[in-house]
């Protein structure tokens, strides 16, 4: 499911605006309680991409419960959160999936925190994880098979 590059999306007032010239690296739902407050929701949606292919236009501010290393973006105007840089991530930015112009193309692949997960809630993801892959190596197979998963 080759998706059109540039990928594109903004806010939900439009003020602050992504663009993104490289495929996806991975998909994720987050179950965890921070999660489900931080976006009023049962899970947040996560698009993961090379931190050098994602740009942002507009006013944000940064907000959330941050730890150290962990810093979340909101545009300034409407609050709505867009996107989450780890330090421990490395080159990557999360962008949360609902931003994107074309969010449906971008089903979650992994679940993550699904020992969290409100009980109502399914998530047709591929892989769940109680909390998260517990490696560096096992989070690249996991990016590896999601680019099988998404040629395929």
């Amino acid at each position: 499911m080759a998706t059109q590059q540039p990928l594109t999306g903004s806010c939900l007032c439009g003020a602050v605006q992504v663009r993104i010239a490289a495929s996806p690296l991975l998909t994720l739902a987050c179950h965890c309680r921070d999660c489900q407050k931080l976006t009023a929701g049962a899970f947040s949606l996560t698009t993961m991409f090379p931190r050098d292919a994602f740009s942002c236009a507009g006013e944000l501010v940064e907000g959330g419960r941050g730890t150290v290393g962990r810093a979340h973006y909101f545009c300034r105007s409407c609050l709505n959160f867009v996107f989450t840089r780890i330090d421990a991530a490395g080159p990557r930015v999360n962008l949360r999936t609902s931003v994107l112009d074309d969010a449906a193309d971008f089903a979650p692949f992994v679940e993550v925190m699904a020992g969290e997960k409100l009980p109502w809630v399914h998530v047709p993801a591929v892989h769940s994880y109680t909390r998260y892959p517990e490696t560096p190596e096992e989070l690249q197979a996991l990016m590896a098979d999601y680019s099988r998963w998404r040629s395929g």
